[in-house]
C-alpha cells in the first residue's frame, strides 16, 4: 500500500554551492589556475565494513600534454561506511591549470577488504591495482575558482562474489558537483527502523541511502533537476511504500521533513 506524506514542504534550504569564487586578482586567477578537491561519500551496503585502499588520485586535463597530474592525495585505508547521508571525507586536493576537466583516477592498494559476518576478507582489485580506476568528468574549470568534486562510491553494487566464494572490488562510483545537482533529506519516525531509501527518474537517475537509526535522517544527494520517486523500505513489520513527483532543483535541498512509517 502507498502512502504519500502530507507534510511535503516542497523546495528549501539554499544548498551551498560547490564553487567558491575566488578574488579576481589572486594569484591562481592571474596565472589561469583553479584549486580542486575531490572528496569522498558512499551509498549503502548490506556488510558490516567496506575497506578500501586509496593509495593516489589524480587527474587530466585536456590541454596538449594530455598527462596525468597528481593532486595531494589522503593516502590511507577507508570504510565507506563512515561516509553516508551527507558525510563525507576529502581524499585529494590541489592547484592544476584551467581548463576542462576530463578525468579522475584513483589508485587503489592491495589492502582492501570486506567484512561479512564477524569475518574480514579480501576484497581483490586486479586492474584498479595496475592502471588505476577512470573516472569521466569533462567539467570545464575556470582560472581562480575553487571546486569540489564528490565520488559517491557505491559499495553494494561494487563488490561482486564469485563462484568461488571470493570477493571482487570493481567499483561503481557517480561524480558530481553540488552546484549542478540538487538533494532530497529529511527525517523517518520511528528513528530506530533501519530503511533503506532510493531516490529515481524516467531518466534513470538514482540515488540511495539508509537512513540514521540514531536520529532518523537521510540525504539523497548529487541528483540532477527532475521529477523523483522516492521509494522506503524500512525492516519488518513496516511495510514499502513510496511517494511520487517529487521535484530537485539544482542547487537546492528539497525537504521532506519528517516522514512517519
Amino acid at each position: 500500500m502507498n502512502f504519500k506524506p502530507t507534510f511535503f514542504s516542497g523546495l528549501s534550504l539554499i544548498f551551498l554551492l560547490s564553487i567558491t569564487a575566488c578574488s579576481e586578482d589572486s594569484d591562481d586567477a592571474q596565472s589561469g589556475q583553479s584549486e580542486l578537491r575531490i572528496h569522498l561519500t558512499d551509498a549503502p551496503a548490506n556488510y558490516k565494513g567496506v575497506y578500501v585502499d586509496i593509495q593516489a588520485v589524480e587527474v587530466k586535463i585536456d590541454d596538449t600534454s594530455n598527462a596525468w597530474q597528481s593532486l595531494n592525495a589522503q593516502v590511507g585505508i577507508y570504510n565507506l561506511l563512515d561516509f553516508q547521508n551527507g558525510l563525507d571525507t576529502l581524499i585529494g586536493t590541489g592547484i592544476i591549470p584551467s581548463g576542462r576537466l576530463n578525468q579522475i583516477r584513483l589508485i587503489f592498494g592491495p589492502r582492501n577488504s570486506i567484512v561479512v559476518g564477524n569475518d574480514s576478507l579480501p576484497l581483490q582489485t586486479p586492474s584498479a591495482q595496475q592502471s588505476g580506476l577512470k573516472l569521466l568528468v569533462n567539467y570545464d574549470l575556470q582560472a581562480g575558482l575553487v571546486y569540489n568534486f564528490s565520488l559517491d562510491f557505491d559499495a553494494q553494487r561494487s563488490i561482486v562474489l564469485q563462484g568461488n566464494g571470493n570477493y571482487l572490488l570493481k567499483p561503481v562510483i557517480r561524480v558530481f558537483t553540488e552546484n549542478t545537482t540538487g538533494s532530497i533529506h529529511g527525517y523517518l519516525n520511528p528513528d530506530s527502523i533501519r530503511t533503506s531509501i532510493i531516490a529515481y527518474n524516467v531518466n534513470g537517475d538514482t540515488a540511495s541511502t539508509v537512513a540514521d537509526t540514531n536520529t532518523g535522517y537521510f540525504l539523497l544527494s548529487g541528483l540532477p533537476a527532475a521529477s523523483y520517486t522516492v521509494g522506503f523500505n524500512p525492516a519488518a513489520p513496516y511495510p514499502y511504500w513510496d511517494t511520487t513527483n517529487i521535484p530537485v532543483n539544482v542547487g537546492q535541498v528539497t525537504n521532506l521533513d519528517t516522514i512517519s512509517l
